[in-house]
């Protein structure tokens, strides 16, 4: 019947159908942007009601996770122990860091709402191209070529000096290793362009595509790198970063042969935000955020360039109870060391008398909380400790920012 009335609506309209072009968008950063989120973390984004209608998006009726019929994904990325490889398909959940690139990994990141916003934003087929590995900086792994060499400052040249093969294999190997990950990125997103219909069977060229988008998440491993930064703690400490990501921004634009490409940069807040009282403490993660956003602010870049903060989206209340966890972990630790002034002190507990005491401390210190970690975390602080509804925040943050900007 649906084939039926597809005729006759092509046999008696007035004029013909407009073919749909094609919005294409990339994605790409470390470990947070391919995402550490367990899919069984979801059903926590409903228990808040002003996250429980995106989860109606995220969900079918039965629960499981939506399928996007109009948008599409090819995700290259690594597993632990294999090498680089792709997933591709229709977008649902899955699409998150993974053991095998080409198999569903049960954790979403970013993605996941980024794919969802945009397909209620456009009224055509979207195409998102992902590409995310973990543990990778941008002053090395990412360096876009426009920043020109790395350069070791004197504390790091000494360091090298001590090591087998010295100063001179120390070069050689960050000359390997510098932009590597940019190249395999800028490879990936033309090898997808130039043969869209194997990731998206129904593409007509045609009909064309607009690269409308590009969203970065990334940034752990700059920040605590003391030797690159070692002025971090300090006014102006990661101004090299600034630098780097402003040049990454005009080199995925000429590169991509996208110029104006609209750009989102995601802040890191993990976490969250820093409260006054904490601003000393927190002095590190303050400098870095804050040259994460600068490219936003550079004339160059005015209105096409946003920069998100992720920091409001990070779950105070689950942050709590991880930190309930430390303290429970502390204490195992104690036991196993015989801490002076702990139990165990004597090392007299047997190892199950160890285990019974501490099942006991467990519940005295976390109680009901156990179960709000259960349902809505499942991993550490670094990776926004694995909620699957900070993930899902930030990927529709990402989709609205670009939206924003298209619609300048």
């Amino acid at each position: 019947m649906k084939s039926l009335a597809l005729v006759l609506i092509l046999a008696f309209s007035p004029t013909p159908l407009l073919a749909q072009r094609l919005t294409v968008y990339v994605l790409a950063g470390q470990s947070n942007m391919q995402g550490h989120a367990k899919v069984e973390t979801l059903d926590y984004i409903g228990d808040d009601p002003k996250t429980a209608p995106l989860l109606a998006k995220m969900q079918g009726a039965d629960g499981a996770p939506t399928v996007c019929e109009d948008v599409w994904i090819s995700y290259l990325t690594a597993g632990r122990g294999a090498g680089n490889g792709e997933g591709k398909g229709r977008l649902t959940a899955g699409y998150g860091a993974r053991r095998r690139p080409d198999e569903d990994g049960g954790k979403i990141g970013p993605e996941f709402t980024f794919g969802i916003t945009m397909a209620e934003a456009t009224d055509g087929p979207v195409l998102l191209i992902k590409t995310a590995w973990g543990g990778k900086s941008l002053h090395t792994d990412f360096r876009p070529p426009s920043a020109g060499p790395y350069v070791f400052n004197d504390d790091q040249l000494a360091k090298l000096a001590k090591r087998d093969g010295g100063v001179e294999k120390g070069k050689a190997d960050k000359v390997a290793a510098t932009g590597k990950y940019y190249r395999l990125m800028i490879d990936h997103v033309n090898s997808v362009l130039s043969d869209i219909k194997r990731v998206y069977p129904a593409y007509d060229q045609k009909d064309g595509y607009d690269l409308a988008g590009f969203a970065w998440f990334q940034g752990w491993n700059d920040m605590v790198d003391r030797g690159t930064y070692p002025n971090r703690d300090k006014p102006g400490g990661y101004d090299a970063y600034s630098s780097c990501m402003a040049a990454f921004i005009r080199d995925v634009r000429k590169d991509l042969k996208a110029p104006d490409l609209p750009f989102v940069i995601g802040v890191m807040g993990v976490g969250g935000l820093i409260k006054p009282e904490e601003t000393k403490k927190r002095v590190v993660h303050q400098n870095f955020r804050a040259a994460m956003a600068a490219p936003a602010s550079m004339p160059e870049f005015r209105g096409a360039v946003t920069a998100v903060q992720t920091a409001p989206f990070w779950d105070e209340p689950l942050a709590v109870i991880d930190a309930k966890n430390g303290k429970v972990k502390q204490m195992s630790r104690f036991l196993k060391n015989k801490h002076p002034k702990h139990a165990n002190h004597d090392g007299k507990m047997t190892p199950p008398e160890q285990k019974a005491y501490m099942a006991k401390y467990r519940a005295e210190i976390l109680g009901d909380d156990e179960k709000t970690w259960k349902r809505g975390a499942s991993n550490g602080g670094y990776h926004y400790l694995g909620c699957g509804k900070t993930m899902a925040l930030i990927g529709e943050a990402f989709a609205r920012a670009i939206i924003h900007m298209r619609e300048r």
